[in-house]
């Protein structure tokens, strides 16, 4: 049998709605690899690497299933070289082959890794779109290109318009853009949390073959329990189970915490969407229509649909646009290295146990989680913000680089220094205790800034904007921070200071 093109699939590249799939060639070869350049260039979650090889394998079956030639490289194959041009060139020469197909990537690092390998190779090496998201690379950039500061909100607005989303000609559906101001409510334990109904996976044989070739984890692996979805039908029935269960409390709860619920009324449809087992435009169009057929309130899909149609577009074009000098960006030249409690979630702050302790569990948290406690005591304690970072890269189960670098160094960390956030997002504990049940019975006091059990975040608060008074100052969105301070007496500011010290000279035993 001849081969005339080897087409790669990358591990996050998942869509069986591609149209390399629409007919059925002898001659073309999809080729599938579990590498240790991919398993080891961060450390990763144990879930992660699990979920994504479990999935490629599924997708690889499925292919065959239907007639496809596959090669499959496993992690353990003797065979396998760990990197993809090498593997790719092996291929090449085994199987004679007059072309390789390759997907645009998602992380700068592979395409620049694919695209100079291509410069050099024998044969041609032909890139196509992956046909997964609603704006080219560059699109968010064309259209900031005359626009002094780029705002998510203008470009959501665009894209409302081009895709006719939640339109009325050309007004949006109920006289506004965006229900934001609606959906900030806290969760008190009703309604319940849905019921999980996700399937349940035993990728025990798996696992063993990943630790058995020496690749490295962390956080719980549930290996034999996994609920992540596996296949696109999965994919479809836990977006189906979400739009009926989940979406019509989820705009008044998407920012919440609690103790006593860790998914509340999130889709977890991140994996599956940024592995592109579901396409954007399908999970839009699914939520769009509930609210159209009255099963959903304006504000709840209005807010789920900008994190997609909105945000995660913004994200990639905000990557493009400004790798690779973007991943080592750092405004406030913060060096500190994170405290090993990121690594086993064990700190006396409530807040930061349960958000940590939750994503080395689950590989998940959800966006105020992630901003609001994790990285706003980063950004406080003036954690590096790469090392933050590869931490987010390598803990959550959705993080790929194209999406999870701009949110953590920019969002989080205002590391790019307010490129892509117009303010730090930073807070003391008020805000946390605000949104969530974490301040309840916690060993530190949430309304004490002074003392051995005053909570570290009011101290860290203060001191972040009086050493940054330099660089945040003249923000028009964070003035009152700065007129509360000017208000202070000068042994205020001392005492916060000297706080804000002792509590970084203890941070290991926070």
């Amino acid at each position: 049998m001849t081969t005339t093109t080897i087409r790669l699939i990358l591990g996050d590249q998942l869509n069986l709605q591609h149209s390399w799939f629409s007919d059925v060639a002898d001659d073309k070869l999809y080729v599938f690899m579990e590498v240790r350049q991919e398993t080891d260039y961060v450390l990763h979650h144990a879930q992660k690497i699990i979920a994504i090889f479990a999935a490629m394998r599924e997708m690889a079956r499925q292919l065959s299933a239907q007639g496809h030639r596959v090669h499959y490289l496993r992690i353990d194959d003797p065979a396998n070289l760990h990197s993809i041009p090498a593997n790719i060139d092996l291929l090449v020469a085994q199987e004679k082959a007059q072309r390789v197909e390759y997907q645009m990537p998602d992380e700068w690092r592979l395409d620049e890794q694919l695209y100079h390998h291509s410069r050099q190779a024998a044969i041609p090496w032909v890139m196509v779109d992956s046909e997964h998201f609603l704006t080219t690379r560059h699109q968010a950039a064309d259209i900031f290109a005359a626009r002094k500061q780029w705002l998510m909100e203008h470009f959501y607005r665009q894209m409302r318009v081009q895709h006719q989303v939640l339109m009325e000609g050309s007004k949006p559906v109920g006289g506004q853009w965006n229900y934001d101001h609606d959906n900030r409510k806290a969760w008190r334990g009703t309604p319940a949390e849905p019921v999980d109904r996700r399937p349940l996976h035993d990728h025990s044989a798996l696992w063993q073959e990943i630790v058995a070739a020496g690749v490295q984890s962390f956080g719980e692996p549930h290996e034999k329990q996994s609920r992540w979805a596996l296949n696109r039908e999965e994919a479809l029935e836990q977006l189906t189970i979400f739009i009926d269960f989940g979406l019509p409390h989820f705009g008044d709860f998407q920012d919440a915490m609690s103790t006593k619920a860790w998914r509340l009324f999130h889709s977890l449809l991140s994996f599956a969407l940024n592995v592109k087992m579901l396409s954007p435009r399908e999970v839009i169009q699914r939520a769009e229509e509930a609210y159209h057929t009255g099963r959903v309130p304006l504000a709840a899909a209005e807010g789920f649909i900008r994190q997609i149609l909105g945000w995660r577009e913004y994200i990639r074009g905000v990557y493009w646009a400004h790798m690779p000098a973007y991943a080592e960006k750092n405004f406030f030249d913060h060096q500190r290295p994170l405290p090993a409690w990121f690594w086993t979630g064990k700190t006396k702050m409530n807040c930061l146990s349960h958000a940590i302790g939750q994503s080395l569990e689950q590989a998940h948290a959800h966006h105020i989680q992630r901003l609001m406690v994790i990285g706003n005591f980063s950004l406080l304690a003036g954690l590096d913000p790469h090392a933050v970072h590869q931490w987010y890269l390598g803990v959550y189960i959705d993080a790929f680089e194209w999406v999870e670098l701009p949110n953590t160094m920019g969002m989080s960390q205002f590391a790019d220094g307010g490129l892509l956030a117009t303010k730090p997002y930073v807070s003391s504990a008020a805000y946390i205790d605000k949104m969530s049940d974490y301040c309840k019975g916690c060993h530190y006091d949430k309304k004490s800034r002074l003392g051995d059990d005053a909570c570290p975040f009011n101290a860290l608060y203060w001191d972040f904007f009086d050493r940054n008074r330099q660089k945040l100052a003249n923000n028009p969105r964070i003035g009152m921070a700065y007129r509360q301070l000017e208000k202070m007496d000068d042994k205020a500011i001392a005492d916060f200071q000297q706080q804000a010290q002792k509590i970084i000279d203890r941070i290991e035993t926070l």
